[in-house]
């Protein structure tokens, strides 16, 4: 860890947060001369305090202990390159236009890799007056079901959350073309174009 970078991380980050040194000695439980001792670059957190230091700053805990974040250039964020996040713990979904650091109870979230649909997971796709009305035959047991169905167009995108309990009986509005994807929680994310 370099300590000079560490320091300037944590002063830049505390003040974009409108937070003073004494706030957020207040969150940690330390004193405001030892946040000023870190940010001068004259001392380090101690490790049991950088979990803590990393959420009250907003960051992972690695751009903490790197001393700096990894900053992208903006795409435009357009809804073609959403990518989808399922914790495997809890079933949270989570989105994002481009490349992002995510993580729910405790672990890091990567990317879901969509795939073409088998056999198993094809879904029938149906115009019922504005909507699609999307329906599988697919299993809704507690361990393996449909999760989650979303179209995504290139300016929004509509997910409509499913059960265990529930058939698979999904309408989604009808806009234009786009793309259908859907969550097995055994196989994965399945897409296809509508």
């Amino acid at each position: 860890m370099d300590q000079q970078k560490t320091g300037s991380l944590i002063r830049a980050l505390r003040t974009e947060r409108h937070m003073t040194q004494k706030d957020l000695a207040e969150t940690l439980g330390v004193t405001d001369q030892a946040v000023s001792k870190w940010e001068r670059g004259l001392g380090c957190p101690d490790v049991s305090l950088l979990p803590m230091l990393a959420q009250a700053l907003g960051i992972p805990m690695e751009g903490l202990l790197a001393g700096e974040l990894e900053e992208r250039e903006p795409d435009g964020g357009s809804m073609r390159q959403l990518k989808f996040y399922v914790c495997p713990q809890c079933g949270n979904l989570m989105t994002a236009t481009g490349p992002a650091c995510l993580s729910c109870c405790g672990r890091k979230l990567e990317a879901l890799a969509f795939q073409k649909p088998d056999e198993d997971h094809r879904l029938t796709v149906e115009q019922v007056e504005d909507d699609w009305y999307l329906t599988a035959p697919h299993p809704m047991e507690k361990d393996h079901h449909l999760s989650f169905a979303a179209l995504v167009s290139g300016d929004q995108v509509t997910v409509v959350k499913r059960w265990p309990e529930w058939d698979f009986q999904v309408r989604l509005p009808r806009r234009g073309h786009g793309m259908l994807f859907w969550y097995c929680t055994r196989h994965g994310l399945f897409r296809q174009a509508l």
